[in-house]
Order: C-alpha cells, then sequence, then structure tokens
C-alpha cells in the first residue's frame, strides 16, 4: 500500500473525537444534555455580538467539536502503549504537569495536535495523568493498588495488532482506521463492575479518591470530556441556576477583555453503580463518583514572562483569600482574584509590546498590495502601526496544573489540598512514557517566528530573526540581526 492511499493522522483523530463523543453522551445522559445547552448559549453569544464571528473565526469552526478528555493510567506500560496509540492519530506528548504540589498523587501531560493546520482541523487532545504509587504512603494501599494494576491489561487484543499493524505499515486504509477507531474506544469506556472487593475499595478511597478511581476498574474510563463555550461566565450562570450544579468557581484567570490561558468549569460527578466481587454469594453494590462534563475557553498563550506574573498574581489571589473547604467564600476569592489581575495588561497591543504573549503576525489587505520600493528602513512596528501586518492571538493549547487540581479535587470528594508534598519526577515519567515531552512554550515562540518570517517575505522583506528576541527589521547597518529590504545585501 502506497502513502497516497492512508488515512491522515487529522481524519483519525477526527473519527476518534466523535466516536467518544457518542460513547460519553450515551454513558454520561447529563453530559448529553450539557453539550445541547453549551449549543444554546453559543447561539446566543452569536446572536447577540456577531464581531465574535471576526475574532474567533477558528474557533467558531470547532464549536461542535469536543476540545478535550481526560484519563488517567496506572502503570508505566500503560502510559507507554497509549503514548503509541495517540501518536496514530497525530497526538504527541506535550508539556510535564506535577500535580503532587495539589494534592494530587499524579503526573500528567497532554496528547495534542502540534500544528497549525492539524489544530485547525481537530484540536482534540487527552489529558493524561500516571498514578503516582511512589506517592501513597499506606503501605497496604500502595500494595493493594499494585497488585491490583499488574491483573489488568486496558488494551484489547485487537487494538494491539492495529497499533503493531500501523507501526510496521506507516499509515491505515480507510477500513483499517475505522477498525483501529473501534478497538480504541474500547479502552476507554465505563464498566460497572469493580476488580477489587468492596473492603479493598474502601481502602484505596481512603488513601486518595483518586487511586480507587485508577486501580479499582478494569480501564482508564475517560473521565470527563470538554465543550468550548463563547462565553463561560454566561455558561456557569445557568448551570448554577438549573439542575446540573457547577463547581462553586471557574478554574484559571478572572473574565477579561483579552482572555489569557484557560479557564474551565464543569458539573459535579455524579454516583454511578458499581458491583464488587465476593468470595461467596451475591455480590456486592455500591456507588463510584468520578465522571463528569467540563467546559472550557480559551486565551492567549503566554511567553515565560507572562506566565510568571500569572503565576505570581494566582499565588497572590489564593494567599489572601484561599477557597474554603465548603468553598462559601467562593465570591470573596473571584472577587481578589478579578482585583489581583488588575496588573495583568488586558489588551493585545500591551500584551505583545512587553512581550507577555503569543500573536501570529500576517499581511493585511493594503499589506498585500504595498511595496518596498523607495522606503525603508522597516520596524514592525512601523509595519504594524502603518496597517501592513496585523496580529491575532495564539490560541493557549495546553493545561494548567492548578486548574486541572481543582478539577480533580471537586469531582473525587477530595475537598482540600492532600497530604502529598511536592515531589517532581519528569525523569521517571519520560522514562515511563518511552520519549521526551515536548516543551510547549518553544512551540508557541516557533509559530510566531514562522508567522513573522513568513508575513515580511510576503511584504518583500527577508530575514532571520533570533529565536525568542523581540521582532524587528534592521538596518543594513545590524542586517545579520534582523531584516532589510529584498534585493539588498548584508
Amino acid at each position: 500500500m502506497t502513502a497516497a492511499a492512508f488515512v491522515s493522522a487529522d481524519a483519525i483523530r477526527a473519527m476518534f473525537s466523535r466516536a467518544m463523543s457518542a460513547v460519553y453522551k450515551s454513558e454520561v445522559p447529563q453530559y448529553r444534555a450539557l453539550a445541547e445547552l453549551v449549543a444554546g448559549l453559543n447561539r446566543e453569544a452569536l446572536s447577540v455580538d456577531r464581531a465574535i464571528e471576526g475574532e474567533r473565526r477558528g474557533e467558531l469552526d470547532q464549536l461542535g467539536m469536543e476540545r478535550h478528555g481526560a484519563i488517567r493510567l496506572g502503570t508505566p506500560e500503560e502510559l507507554s502503549t497509549i503514548r503509541r496509540l495517540f501518536m496514530i492519530m497525530g497526538m504527541a506528548p506535550v508539556g510535564y504537569y506535577d500535580l503532587s504540589v495539589a494534592g494530587i498523587p499524579v503526573h500528567s501531560t497532554a496528547f495534542r495536535p502540534t500544528g497549525e493546520e492539524a489544530l485547525r482541523r481537530n484540536p482534540f487532545r487527552v489529558f493524561t495523568s500516571l498514578l503516582r504509587l511512589d506517592l501513597i504512603e499506606d503501605e497496604g494501599a500502595r500494595r493493594a493498588a499494585a497488585a491490583a494494576l499488574a491483573r489488568r491489561e486496558i488494551f484489547t487484543p485487537r487494538c494491539m495488532e492495529l497499533i503493531e499493524e500501523f507501526e510496521g505499515n506507516g499509515g491505515f486504509d480507510e477500513t483499517r482506521a475505522r477498525a483501529f477507531v473501534a478497538a480504541a474506544v474500547e479502552t476507554f469506556r465505563w464498566r460497572g463492575a469493580a476488580t477489587v472487593p468492596a473492603e479493598v475499595y474502601r481502602k484505596l478511597h481512603s488513601a486518595h479518591p483518586l487511586i480507587a478511581d485508577v486501580a479499582c476498574f478494569d480501564g482508564p474510563h475517560i473521565n470527563h470530556l470538554a465543550l468550548a463555550a463563547l462565553d463561560i461566565d454566561a455558561a456557569q450562570q445557568t448551570l448554577a441556576a438549573g439542575e446540573m450544579k457547577p463547581k462553586a468557581i471557574i478554574e484559571g484567570p478572572p473574565r477579561r477583555r483579552c482572555p489569557i490561558l484557560l479557564r474551565q468549569t464543569s458539573f459535579k460527578a455524579l454516583p454511578e453503580p458499581v458491583v464488587f466481587p465476593k468470595a461467596s454469594g451475591a455480590p456486592a453494590v455500591g456507588v463510584h463518583t468520578a465522571r463528569f462534563g467540563e467546559i472550557e475557553h480559551r486565551g492567549v498563550a503566554l511567553t515565560s514572562k507572562g506566565r510568571a506574573l500569572y503565576d505570581r498574581l494566582l499565588a497572590a489571589a489564593h494567599a489572601r483569600v484561599p477557597i474554603g473547604g465548603d468553598a462559601s467564600n467562593a465570591m470573596a476569592h473571584m472577587e481578589e482574584l478579578r482585583r489581583c489581575f488588575e496588573a495583568f495588561p488586558d489588551d493585545a497591543a500591551t500584551l505583545r509590546v512587553e512581550r507577555l504573549a503569543f500573536f501570529r503576525y500576517s499581511p493585511t489587505a493594503s499589506g498585500a498590495k504595498w511595496t518596498t520600493e523607495g522606503e525603508g528602513p522597516f520596524s514592525v512596528e512601523r509595519l504594524l502601526q502603518a496597517g501592513l501586518l496585523q496580529i491575532e492571538p495564539i490560541v493557549y493549547e495546553d493545561f494548567l496544573p492548578v486548574s486541572a487540581a481543582g478539577i480533580f479535587r471537586s469531582n473525587l470528594d477530595a475537598t482540600g489540598p492532600g497530604k502529598f508534598s511536592e515531589r517532581s519526577n519528569r525523569r521517571a515519567f519520560e522514562e515511563a512514557l518511552g520519549a521526551a515531552v515536548l516543551d510547549e512554550t518553544a512551540l508557541y515562540q516557533e509559530a510566531e517566528a514562522a508567522s513573522l518570517d513568513a508575513s515580511l517575505r510576503a511584504l518583500g522583506l527577508r530575514g532571520a530573526s533570533a529565536r525568542g528576541s523581540t521582532p524587528r527589521l534592521a538596518t543594513n547597518e545590524n542586517a545579520p540581526k534582523g531584516y532589510w529590504r529584498e534585493g539588498e545585501q548584508p
């Protein structure tokens, strides 16, 4: 079979995300209701503010798609194989997240597409966590979890056959691609039968609810899917006024004119019936709470400088008005968050000039007709001011550890920070993964630099800017560090 006959990774990812959406809506009816509610709110937002269409063209193309899911794995072998599975869908591991700092005994990465065109075609990603048995202080619980995990196989034989076939042939035709998606989805289905007796489940749940969620079932049931909301604050208010009770706060930064990073909320996970095995007699029936529905809204990606400012302001808000165990002071916390973030510039021009956020450059309609003859020297600032270049935010495609931990805790009956101390171990995670995770900030830097280079060439300019530096044009005297007019010699 030739490569031309292979189905693209983007198409396989789209098949998979649609299949996962169908499965989750059938398994969690309240998520289906959430999807309908968010779709209605998005239509309403568009009817009220038509300017959204111009500002968020890419986002609007993807409104009907789930943006991400999340799973929790138990062993290094599971993580290594899931990397191979997601690779078939064009999803690479991006970023390392240590959630132990927030009392969650896992570390994580996000499997996602990395190219602009791949993200535009289908942005689906999976936040993937690996349980850290080394953080479980209760030796009995640690042994019980390890024993339960050692007995399970989360991938069907057919799924493994198809992964190996893909790796041997370099691709799938349409028939094989559909068979692969059907086999892969089986890994993420909910199974209402526990693999351990009720007393073992209770022991692991007592050590931490997430340990029970990972170790007591045959597979890493997808624990949530996330929908995109144009107005997440309106969605939060609508959820609170109805039967789907949301988290007390929206995780992430406060509402802003120029959104940054990621904001998330969810409805609380619902108890689901579970059958526990018994050595003799009828099996025991209990409940497990872990699965929920989430809403997200993404803003511009921040530079290292911008992220440092964000982290500092977020820490200040949490220190001054920490969220109580019962979240009764949620309004006070959100007001303090808003007040702290007044120190973060809230317009695109300032974010760009101060190098707080990443932007994509493109020639304007006027720029496309512009000629350099008789002009120069040029600076990026001058081209922007003259209306020849324009910018748009590069959307943040990744996750926030504090926000992820907040979502996890609120849906695992874990109301406060756990007893786990921060013990980051990226090396162990990458060894289990079988690959290095990609640096998300470097991906945004490269996207910004590539867009600027392409735009300047389109304007008849050429050059080579230093990676990570403030983009600029140069005169002939310092041309090797910047840009010059097409045809001139450095």
